[in-house]
């Protein structure tokens, strides 16, 4: 049996030319120095899901569902023991495709931690905070401390001014300080679930 945690970071923007994945790859890569952790990256642009339509809300859904890319993407919710959900941020809140990521999936979120690294205007701060409400109301616990990118040092990144490792350096301590948190809360919810 495998008793190391899974840990999924998940990539929030689809668009072209996005600086999520950058971001996600540092997540990956300051996560993997932890020991005990399966980290994997959950790419949205990997799961082609409709706008949510359904006559029923996920918390009340019986039935498997019937779109496949829904049906991946649940599945990977349900491995996970934790989340760090890598956001932009777009006119003051997270990106469409995320938050259509999250509506599809209700019991599968519920008692896990998640943890945010945003960037774009103001670290990308108004689109945590919408997520967290969101992950409130999905029975998960967001954690306290987050990572926020802040524009004056994205920005020459995404244009392809600056070199995004040299960035990151000046995070380090905060990522650092994320995971910690994140998972101190994902072991004690592991076991609160077990």
């Amino acid at each position: 049996m495998n008793n190391n945690l899974s840990i999924k970071v998940i990539v929030g923007s689809t668009r072209e030319g996005r600086f999520g994945d950058k971001a996600a790859a540092w997540v990956e890569n300051e996560l993997n120095k932890h020991e005990g952790l399966a980290v994997e990256i959950v790419d949205l642009r990997d799961y082609e899901m409709p706008f949510f339509d359904n006559a029923i809300s996920p918390s009340f859904i019986k039935e498997p569902y019937t779109n496949e890319a829904v049906k991946r993407f649940t599945q990977k919710i349900e491995e996970g023991d934790a989340f760090i959900v890598v956001t932009p941020e777009y006119n003051h809140g997270t990106s469409g495709v995320l938050k259509n990521a999250f509506d599809w999936v209700s019991r599968e979120w519920n008692e896990k931690p998640i943890a945010f690294v945003s960037y774009g205007s103001v670290g990308g701060a108004r689109a945590v905070e919408q997520l967290r409400l969101t992950a409130i109301e999905l029975q998960m616990a967001p954690i306290r401390e987050a990572v926020h990118l802040l524009g004056n040092d994205y920005f020459p990144v995404y244009f392809g001014k600056a070199d995004a490792g040299e960035m990151f350096i000046k995070y380090e301590e905060k990522v650092s300080v994320t995971i910690e948190q994140l998972l101190k809360w994902t072991k004690a919810l592991k076991e609160m679930r077990g």
